[in-house]
């Protein structure tokens, strides 16, 4: 499991990497964001790293509920921005909320979906090699 949850040492850090988010790129809507998940219980933000002794290489902030979590946030350092780097995020997440559907907003909808297939197939034994 490598997600780390934020802490405010991490504002930071944290602070960068949301700042990929296109609309988060304007300074005050990026601290409202990220007050956001440090004062609202049902908002928590995650750092994100390979490996335990690596450097953070991105963040998840997902918004939970009873039965669902919803990504909200996946924001990764260019040079690990793929979709094996972001399935292993998602994969850490899913592992965190195991007994909660993982849904996406409007901007994340489309990576959960991929992410969801590819969970199934992987489940399923299909041969992704295929694609």
């Amino acid at each position: 499991m490598m997600l780390t949850k934020f802490k405010q040492d991490y504002a930071k850090i944290a602070m960068g990497f949301l700042s990929f988010i296109p609309d988060l790129k304007d300074i005050n809507h990026l601290q409202t964001e990220l007050k956001l998940y440090t004062e609202d219980p049902t908002h928590v933000l995650y750092l994100y790293r390979q490996d335990r002794d690596a450097d953070f290489e991105g963040v998840v902030g997902v918004e939970s509920a009873n039965d669902f979590v919803m990504l909200r946030h996946l924001s990764l350092s260019p040079a690990v921005r793929d979709e094996k780097t972001q399935f292993a995020a998602l994969s850490d997440l899913v592992a965190l909320y195991p007994d909660k559907k993982l849904m996406g907003s409007m901007e994340t909808a489309s990576l959960v979906a991929k992410f969801n297939t590819f969970r199934k197939e992987e489940q399923d034994g299909t041969d992704l090699s295929a694609r």
